[in-house]
């Protein structure tokens, strides 16, 4: 833990009183403008900010962070992880030497699918990327893929709750705000944790996937929506110039302030939250605002072009958001029903399709344009869903879907402290199970801390009587992919 940070033993025991009450109601308006309060290591009212920038563990190799969430669990034996046995054993049984795995939708009589899709060695890196990602594949050089993640649900909700916060329940903090708890913020006028979601709709875990848990509300993530208008409330109301909106705003500061004492870092939080929301009123807009970019941007991304376009507005938006301060981005690819997922049960060459269409240009785009920005070196890109898939065909639809397989799976990170071109691991030869240099969550969540600058041993918080962190009790940094 930070020595000096004013939350180091935060224990939320107390029930929700009106003061909670209002701090989380509002959509989450007051956690949007405490999410990012930049500032001098004292408050204006003399009490610690939580989110003042914190020194790091170790030198950083990123300042930032954008996680490109493929929810509904991407086939690594479809996009990353080529398995030619499926072909020769196609059609067939699985051998009983794998009999008792453990998935949610799989019968007796199902059998071993081969993969539609052909594979090819891919930049002067060599890594098979499959024809599903042609974007992709043009950044082969710089990625480095992780084909031997495995985590411990294979249910969605509880998948993705481990994903973002190292643990199969809700309650627990999320990777962001793990990353605003440990180094605070690098912007007065953003938040400091990010999230936008897909046009989808949500995720099966919902906003716990971005909630602070039991770290201060301060840390949650603040939801963003493309448009004039980011954020509910931002705009002041016709006939209300920015001179009484900021005589309002003092007076209301200085009965806060009246009424608070010095250890009350609630009030305190809340009063920033108002002088965040009025600097906000110019900044999001301006973060936000695509216009701003060049049609060789936008065309690049796929801005303007279906079916590109809505993930490639957010990808762009993330990378501004970045170039502005903020530090991490959780871009939420899809949601909503399962065709609008990467849940290939029934046609996975439909839905992989139809998933790899929408996304795979943007994501190339994003570490195309970091890099030519000169920003890839400080910011870390990340890829993938909560699990992959099984190599049997499941029997909806004709037994042309793979169902959900925690066992052994692809992921991949690029950017700031990433050995790009490199490949991690392995899966058996059906590509069911990880056999080696097997890599847990937990290991991908100490490896992302460790390029930000953070002991995942020493990022922790006194909750209810345990120091609790991020990894749990367990979580090791890769270095074979660290540059």
């Amino acid at each position: 833990m930070h020595p000096n940070d004013p939350f180091a033993h935060h224990r939320p025991t107390s029930p929700l009183n009106r003061r909670r009450m209002l701090e989380r109601s509002a959509s989450g308006f007051g956690a949007l403008a405490l999410s990012c309060m930049l500032n001098e290591s004292r408050a204006a009212d003399g009490s610690v900010d939580p989110l003042a920038p914190k020194p790091t563990h170790h030198p950083a190799r990123a300042k930032a962070c954008i996680m490109l969430f493929m929810c509904g669990g991407p086939s690594q034996i479809d996009l990353f992880d080529p398995k030619p046995t499926l072909t020769k054993y196609h059609g067939q049984k699985l051998p009983d030497s794998f009999k008792g795995i453990e998935t949610q939708f799989l019968r007796d009589s199902d059998v071993i699918m081969a993969s539609p899709r052909k594979f090819a060695k891919r930049g002067e890196s060599g890594i098979e990327i499959s024809d599903f990602l042609p974007h992709t594949a043009t950044i082969a050089d710089d990625i480095a893929v992780i084909r031997s993640c495995h985590s411990d649900s294979f249910i969605h909700e509880t998948a993705q709750y481990q994903l973002m916060s190292g643990r199969i329940v809700g309650g627990h903090p999320s990777l962001g705000s793990w990353l605003g708890y440990g180094l605070g913020c690098e912007t007065r006028n953003l938040p400091s944790y990010v999230v936008l979601l897909s046009k989808f709709g949500a995720t099966e875990a919902g906003k716990p996937l971005w909630s602070s848990g039991y770290l201060p509300v301060v840390y949650d993530g603040t939801v963003f929506r493309g448009g004039e208008r980011p954020l509910d409330n931002l705009t002041p109301p016709a006939g209300v110039s920015a001179k009484r909106q900021r005589a309002i705003l003092e007076n209301v500061l200085e009965l806060n302030r009246s009424l608070s004492s010095p250890d009350d870092t609630e009030l305190a939080a809340r009063i920033a939250s108002y002088e965040l929301a009025f600097r906000m009123q110019a900044a999001a807009p301006e973060a936000v605002d695509l216009n701003r970019e060049s049609a060789e941007t936008l065309a690049l991304y796929g801005v303007g072009q279906e079916p590109t376009d809505h993930f490639a507005r957010q990808c762009l938006m993330a990378r501004r958001l970045v170039e502005r301060g903020v530090r991490f981005v959780l871009v939420l690819a899809s949601g909503g029903s399962s065709e609008n997922q990467w849940d290939a049960h029934s046609d996975l060459e439909a839905n992989h399709g139809r998933m790899a269409g929408l996304t795979d240009q943007p994501t190339a785009a994003l570490v195309k344009d970091l890099k030519r920005r000169g920003m890839l070196d400080e910011t870390l890109v990340i890829w993938g869903g909560e699990f992959g898939r099984t190599p049997l065909s499941e029997g909806k639809g004709g037994g042309k879907g793979r169902d959900h397989n925690p066992h052994g799976y692809s992921m991949w990170l690029a950017g700031g402290g990433i050995k790009g071109g490199t490949t991690y691991g392995a899966t058996d030869e059906i590509g069911l199970y990880a056999v080696d240099k097997k890599t847990h969550v937990r290991d991908v969540h100490a490896t992302i801390l460790h390029t930000m600058g953070l002991d995942h041993t020493a990022l922790e918080v006194l909750h209810d009587g345990r120091f609790e962190r991020l990894t749990d009790i367990g979580g090791k940094v890769i270095p074979e992919i660290l540059a």
